[in-house]
């Protein structure tokens, strides 16, 4: 078995140039939507499509903290999605940015001389890592919170009940 990856394998169409700079910018900007799969992979790419669902699913959790506040539990599941879609498209950013030129190169423009990319991915980069940790430190505060508040109501709950005669 070849334990070589096939160079082909991540890119969409042969003739079409792939930037790293410009695929850890849209990871970081619009990586949440999977925009950076669909420039690198094509409209066809399965994973692209699969970052929508919870994205929107954690949407419709913010917009249900914003209408119905903090105790609604429906928005302290979903919140969540959306955090970790953040720290994913983070993550994804801070690969792509950190990977060598002549490894992207290789991977997603083969056959193409290679081209240096400058500081361009290194401020995606330095951005993703900032953003990232902020998203993940936020959704792990917040959903360990809101779960340790509901523990501690329902224990309450319990024994206001069981002191009742």
């Amino acid at each position: 078995m070849n334990s070589q990856p096939n160079p082909s394998a991540g890119a969409a169409e042969p003739g079409h140039y792939r930037s790293k700079t410009l695929a850890a910018w849209l990871a970081l900007l619009v990586g949440t939507l999977g925009l950076h799969r669909f420039y690198l992979h094509g409209l066809r790419d399965l994973t692209g499509w699969l970052h929508l669902p919870p994205t929107a699913l954690g949407l419709v959790g913010v917009m249900r903290l914003r209408e119905l506040g903090q105790d609604d539990r429906l928005a302290w599941a979903l919140l969540p999605l959306l955090g970790l879609m953040i720290s994913v498209a983070m993550l994804t950013a801070i690969v792509y940015a950190l990977t060598p030129d002549e490894r992207w190169d290789a991977r997603h423009n083969p056959g193409r001389p290679g081209a240096a990319t400058g500081w361009g991915p290194v401020l995606a980069a330095v951005a993703g890592l900032m953003i990232g940790g902020i998203a993940a430190t936020g959704t792990i505060a917040y959903g360990g919170q809101k779960f340790f508040e509901w523990q501690l109501e329902a224990a309450q709950a319990q024994n206001s009940s069981s002191l009742r005669p």
